[in-house]
């Protein structure tokens, strides 16, 4: 008989000093933003930012301040996104609790349209191109979501579907309410909407390609990977599965991928 894995109960504080409690979750935020920091600085010597002259040069302050208004934008966007998108009939009656940030609940494809306002907001003081700013950005980003379902393993939350008994890495969350097996889908979503559109996209963006294909061809592969992913991960209890059996993770990603192939003709056709 195979033994099943268990979840291994790690504890959400990382460290207690007195009052303050830092927890892992805030750590993978402070990784993804360390992550950011340092992809960006590398990001310069890559085509066609490191080809640049005058006062078009891009500089480690750019990354800096670019990364502020991220953070910004993921955090405004992402609890926005969640409250908007997962429950907005609860918010629509409790208001105030939307600004509980620290009770949970953020969405990626909020804290994407508040990036996406951001970027804008940057590329118009900077007087720059928005689909170049949108180019550097991209690369740097999947780090940073590997970073988080690192976080979400292990807070112990968003876990997986069922799966079958004789899946080799085949976990049980106790905290689900089941002691059967699931899919450890927080680590299916580190490998592969982090590590892996990562690898894919940091080679794509390494040679010099049509303004906002980069970002476009992110649009896509974040789409397209969590869309698989969500095959694996348990929907959200009070939303369960929506029409044609899909989560509203995979509805979302649907306008995200047309939207992102939509970019990338439009860049291959356009003359520059």
């Amino acid at each position: 008989m195979q033994t099943m894995l268990m979840y291994p109960h790690i504890d959400p504080v990382a460290l207690q000093i007195g009052p303050i409690a830092i927890h892992w979750y805030g750590l993978t935020y402070l990784a993804a933003f360390g992550l950011f920091l340092w992809l960006g600085t590398r990001r310069l010597k890559h085509p066609p930012f490191s080809n640049l002259t005058g006062s078009a040069v891009w500089n480690r302050r750019d990354v800096e301040d670019l990364l502020f208004c991220g953070v910004v934008g993921v955090i405004i966007g992402g609890r926005l996104g969640y409250c908007l998108f997962y429950k907005p009939a609860y918010y629509l009656s409790h208001p105030l609790e939307i600004f509980a940030v620290w009770e949970g609940g953020m969405s990626f494809h909020g804290g994407l349209l508040g990036v996406i306002v951001a970027m804008l907001w940057f590329a118009y003081s900077r007087k720059r191109s928005w689909l170049q700013v949108a180019d550097f950005v991209a690369p740097c980003v999947p780090t940073g979501l590997a970073a988080g379902r690192i976080g979400n393993f292990i807070n112990g939350e968003l876990w997986g579907r069922f799966s079958s008994p004789d899946l080799p890495w085949g976990m049980v969350f106790p905290q689900s309410g089941s002691m059967l097996p699931r899919h450890p889908s927080q680590i299916y979503q580190f490998l592969l909407e982090g590590l892996l559109l990562f690898v894919l996209l940091w080679l794509y963006a390494r040679k010099e390609r049509k303004p906002g294909q980069v970002a476009a061809a992110f649009t896509v592969g974040y789409g397209l990977f969590r869309f698989i992913a969500e095959y694996f991960r348990e929907p959200d209890a009070y939303l369960g599965l929506l029409s044609m059996g899909m989560s509203m993770g995979q509805w979302l990603c649907l306008p995200m991928m047309l939207a992102g192939a939509g970019l990338w003709v439009w860049a291959e056709r356009r003359k520059v």
